[in-house]
């Protein structure tokens, strides 16, 4: 947790290569249809430039998979970040050729620019010294804001720490003092929910707050894995028969360490998956043969908010139903609500659920949303992130 930030180096006059999360979507026509992660970055880089730096900015931008692809382009980047900061972002043809180059050794106090896209070198993903030692060689200081990619030992985010004084941008800061907060000391009670398709994919961040949590709630499709485990009937709701074992072994290590585990009560029910598709709801464990789990039901939306609203720290990972089909969001749009109107520290961990928060309009009733879905999961988890090991300690 106790990283240096851009606050503790001395920064006045150089030049700095910052490490930004600009992964962005666009449409067809290179609309960059959600700024958010652009947004985001401001507040480091408006340091830098109050502190007369001369700021060298890069990021990676889809899966272009080591070569050029003129779609992976951060051009439209540059275009936003010109509007946001109102000056003139400069744009390099290239990563580390000649024209980036160029335009680094060119670059003065005050001034902004932005690489191409690291991923169209195979090097980046690869962490290859050479190509992250050429990085640093256009700047004497380095910062990380990237939390989106701190999970990977890149070139960008990792490689090029070894051959420059390393510290973190304010986002990274932030992400670190609000989740670290939960999972070291958090104001109790601490409820975490838990949803999401697979167990399999958050085996390790249950297993991790177990140990930190009073009451977990479980919720999407993974809930159903649980119920099976149980000997009850799920229909054919998603299970992972692989994963019973463990679910029941989930549920035991609950029960020796105190913490209330909290399954569905009620279901609503699709006769398929589709958005359209029939519709019912029935009680969990008797969901019959050809119907599908597709949705928490009301009594247990009402279950959960009485549980939520005794928190103090609430941390939520992942949906409680397929909120991509707006009949089957409602549970998760609810427990939403709930959320946003609790008097707790609220933290929403990343990916489908930092969307549904986006999409319900409450995003900014949320005391953190994390900029990093895969990197928050692993960091949920207790694992060591890469890009955040590498930055200069306190």
């Amino acid at each position: 947790m106790n990283k240096k930030t851009v606050k503790d180096i001395e920064l006045k006059g150089k030049k700095v290569l910052v490490r930004c999360d600009f992964n962005v979507p666009m449409d067809e026509n290179k609309n960059i249809t959600d700024n958010t992660r652009i947004v985001a970055a401001l507040p480091t880089i408006k340091y830098l430039l109050e502190n007369n730096c001369a700021i060298i900015l890069c990021s990676h931008l889809g899966r272009p998979k080591g070569e050029f692809k003129p779609e992976f382009s951060l051009q439209p980047v540059a275009e936003e970040l010109s509007k946001q900061l109102g000056i003139n972002v400069i744009m390099a043809k290239d990563v580390i050729g000649e024209d980036a180059t160029a335009k680094a050794e060119e670059l003065k106090n005050g001034e902004v620019m932005l690489l191409e896209n690291v991923r169209f070198h195979r090097e980046e993903t690869d962490n290859d010294p050479e190509f992250a030692k050429k990085l640093a060689e256009f700047a004497e200081i380095y910062v990380n804001d990237a939390f989106g990619t701190a999970h990977r030992a890149h070139a960008s985010t990792a490689g090029v720490a070894k051959y420059l004084p390393a510290v973190s941008g304010f986002l990274i800061e932030k992400e670190l003092k609000f989740l670290g907060q939960a999972l070291e000391n958090p104001q109790r009670p601490f409820v975490a929910i838990i949803g999401g398709s697979k167990v399999s994919d958050k085996i390790g961040v249950i297993e991790n707050l177990l140990e930190k949590v009073d009451t977990l709630i479980i919720g999407g499709g993974m809930a159903y894995t649980f119920i099976k485990s149980e000997g009850y009937n799920i229909g054919r709701s998603i299970c992972e028969e692989d994963k019973l074992d463990l679910a029941r072994e989930i549920e035991e290590k609950a029960k020796q360490k105190n913490v209330k585990l909290m399954l569905p009560i009620d279901t609503v029910v699709g006769k398929e998956f589709d958005k359209d598709t029939e519709m019912k709801v029935v009680k969990s464990r008797e969901i019959p043969d050809e119907w599908e789990g597709m949705d928490i039901g009301e009594e247990t939306r009402q279950s959960y908010i009485e549980e939520l609203k005794k928190a103090k720290t609430i941390v939520w990972n992942g949906p409680l139903g397929v909120f991509e089909f707006p009949r089957f969001a409602e549970g998760t749009n609810a427990i939403a609500r709930a959320i946003s109107s609790i008097d707790a520290t609220t933290i929403i961990g990343g990916g489908d659920s930092a969307a549904a928060v986006e999409r319900a309009g409450l995003a900014d009733k949320m005391t953190h949303i994390s900029t990093g879905g895969g990197a928050s999961l692993e960091f949920l988890e207790g694992k060591k992130l890469p890009g955040i090991e590498c930055l200069l300690d306190r």
